[in-house]
């Protein structure tokens, strides 16, 4: 029997190739019509949005991860050991993560505390 279970499983996955250059384009056509989709030209997250400030960019990626979760701010202050009004302050832009922040919003999210440096 199944159990319901918090994260829905993963539909989509993405995958890498190291290779002859020269072969690039006969694997991508030979994988388009199992589903696969080229994505070497999609545009970095930082560079789709030009007029968020580093600090927004990087509340923005606090904010989803904390969503992704399914978590509250305060719920996340609990986890984390961080105050609420300074996660608020750091989703907003109008608060630095540091290092140390970082590893503990990355161990409380389950995510790589780097995304938030």
């Amino acid at each position: 029997m199944q159990v319901h279970t918090k994260k829905p499983p993963t539909d989509i996955i993405e995958i890498k190739f190291m290779g002859p250059i020269v072969n690039m384009a006969k694997a991508i056509e030979t994988l388009k019509p199992l589903g696969f989709v080229d994505t070497s030209e999609s545009v970095p997250w930082r560079e789709a949005y030009p007029e968020c400030s580093e600090a927004q960019l990087i509340g923005k990626a606090l904010a989803g991860a904390r969503d992704r979760e399914g978590l509250t701010q305060m719920a996340l202050s609990k986890l984390s050991g961080i105050p609420q009004r300074h996660i608020s302050e750091m989703e907003n832009g109008k608060r630095s993560i540091g290092k140390e922040m970082a590893k503990r919003l990355g161990e409380a999210l389950n995510i790589g505390y780097k995304v938030f440096l």
